[in-house]
């Protein structure tokens, strides 16, 4: 890792870049791609996996056999740790249900809001070289909590054109609607337009490699929601020498992991915690299967020393992380004053992996400084919120002509006259 003592804030800018590349590296392939889809189809989406994901398929929906089969081949002890995870989560996000919001702004004129599911969402789970079942619980419990109608799946097939037994065995119990064999831009572009075989949906989650994320913003061109840019995963870790240098390198090794384009990051007051996780890194990651991953993650990342707890926060909330853990003795301060992070994780004995996997709050979250303006995914994610409002008679005579007075002011006259109608008819 890179290391940083007491860099300028001139230097910032340079020093928090992401390792990734820009749309309009990206764009071009995946538009040829959309455009593709758009007009042929399954067989387009054929040709896709077959380019890139090496194998051929008759088809690409997963049966009911296959889920059966998949069941089969989850060990009890891995079915017992999903389902514990499920158990969590379901409890994390049925407590953020709100009720009916209503109110009477003035006498004759009720005002309600509703919330409604979105009908039909598609999800994106990553296979490769980290199929993530543990994206399906953070994404289709809260699609079933709050009541949507269709669930579809996409994800990529292996060599052998199966879909990992877990992912399977977590959709299956999540209630997802249906499973596609499909990964990468073409897998967006089918849940995007619809196909022979995929569905149209309303709205798509989950995260995936720089290229999904981009063609998940490309879909929004063609009146599809997506959940947020979620791009390369990222963690920050703020430790001063109250933390566990050992915890902390494994924190910064886990993100490390995800892939070669990950970045993660440790911001310390220290110089000596520095020193010391910086030599478990190099200790701990001989000892990983992904190591060579992981390396290529670890080039891509950063050791800096600050001087205090006010510069160590404001370079914080300027990098905006996914993934935010504190180990400072300081702790009330940052967790009061942070501003800008997908998701928070509190003193030595958290780790970003609990958020991952099994504490109950989601990892579907914003990456790319997106945490300035983004949330991660919860339950709202998947709803509407729509507003209702009723008037008596009363009601319009109280409000009737403070409308008409703004609408011919704005010179909207058809807008006034809706109003005068109806109090003439009134007198």
């Amino acid at each position: 890792m890179k290391k940083f003592i007491n860099p300028t804030k001139s230097r910032w800018p340079q020093l928090l870049q992401r390792p990734t590349q820009t749309v309009s590296d990206i764009e071009g392939t995946v538009n040829n791609i959309f455009k593709e889809v758009q007009s042929g189809g399954d067989a387009i989406i054929k040709k896709y996996t077959s380019k890139f994901d090496r194998v051929d398929l008759d088809s690409i929906l997963v049966t009911t056999s296959e889920i059966e089969q998949a069941n089969d081949l989850v060990s009890e002890a891995l079915k017992q740790a999903i389902n514990l995870a499920k158990s969590n989560i379901e409890k994390f996000h049925t407590a953020q249900k709100t009720k009916k919001v209503e109110v009477e702004t003035m006498p004759g004129v009720e005002c309600w809001q509703e919330k409604r599911p979105i009908q039909k969402v598609g999800l994106y789970i990553p296979g490769g070289t980290a199929p993530l079942f543990s994206t399906i619980l953070m994404l289709a419990i809260p699609a079933k909590l709050a009541g949507c109608q269709e669930i579809v799946l996409c994800s990529p097939p292996d060599k052998n054109g199966k879909i990992n037994p877990a992912i399977l065995y977590a959709a299956q119990l999540c209630g997802v609607s249906q499973i596609f064999k499909v990964g990468g831009i073409q897998a967006i572009a089918g849940m995007t337009f619809g196909t022979e075989c995929i569905p149209k949906v309303y709205k798509i989650f989950g995260p995936g490699n720089q290229f999904v994320t981009v063609a998940k913003q490309l879909a929004t061109k063609y009146g599809v929601a997506i959940d947020m840019p979620a791009g390369p995963s990222e963690l920050l870790v703020v430790a001063d020498d109250s933390a566990n240098p050992a915890f902390v390198a494994s924190d910064l090794l886990s993100q490390a992991e995800h892939g070669v384009d990950s970045q993660v990051i440790l911001v310390s007051t220290s110089e000596k915690l520095i020193n010391i996780v910086e030599e478990e890194i190099k200790s701990q990651i001989e000892q990983l299967p992904r190591a060579e991953i992981a390396q290529k993650s670890i080039e891509n990342s950063r050791l800096i020393l600050v001087k205090d707890d006010e510069e160590a926060l404001e370079l914080i909330n300027e990098y905006g992380p996914e993934h935010f853990i504190v180990c400072m003795k300081n702790e009330p301060y940052y967790l009061q004053n942070i501003q800008n992070a997908g998701s928070v994780f509190v003193g030595n004995y958290t780790p970003e992996s609990a958020g991952d996997y099994a504490s109950g709050t989601n990892h579907t979250l914003p990456t790319n400084g997106y945490a300035k303006q983004y949330s991660g995914v919860n339950l709202d994610s998947f709803m509407k919120s729509m507003t209702f409002q009723k008037i008596s008679k009363k009601g319009i005579q109280g409000i009737g002509n403070a409308i008409e007075l703004m609408a011919e002011a704005e010179g909207l006259q058809a807008h006034k006259n809706a109003v005068t109608l109806r109090l003439k008819s009134l007198k």
